[in-house]
């Protein structure tokens, strides 16, 4: 499945969810919204965080939300290959299978 039909089917997912779930998926959305708003980091600086998490985290949905959100905020192929690497230092093998995930995501969706 293309990176694109991922995030699609990510969207669906979680539209799914928060019809089940509205209160909780909301509240979640409301500490995103306070968490990426707040703080001294920058937003690109905040995704850029998420994206290294998502990656040491296995979590493949995550890698096309903030990869997405990334692309958006203006982030460079540079920056997120220098997460992926630190990402890959933390997680290990494993991290580095997610970093090729990660990368190949971004290229896809640029």
């Amino acid at each position: 499945m293309a990176w694109q039909e991922k995030l699609s089917a990510t969207r669906k997912s979680l539209r799914n969810l928060n019809g089940s779930i509205p209160d909780t998926t909301r509240a979640f959305g409301a500490l995103g919204k306070a968490v990426k708003e707040g703080g001294t980091l920058d937003y690109k600086t905040k995704e850029l965080i998420a994206l290294g998490m998502s990656v040491t985290l296995r979590c493949e949905p995550c890698i096309t939300l903030h990869t997405e959100a990334l692309i958006k905020a203006g982030a460079t192929r540079e920056e997120v290959s220098d997460v992926l690497a630190m990402a890959i230092q933390m997680g290990g093998g494993p991290a580095m299978m997610y970093a090729a995930k990660a990368l190949e995501c971004f290229d896809e969706l640029s």
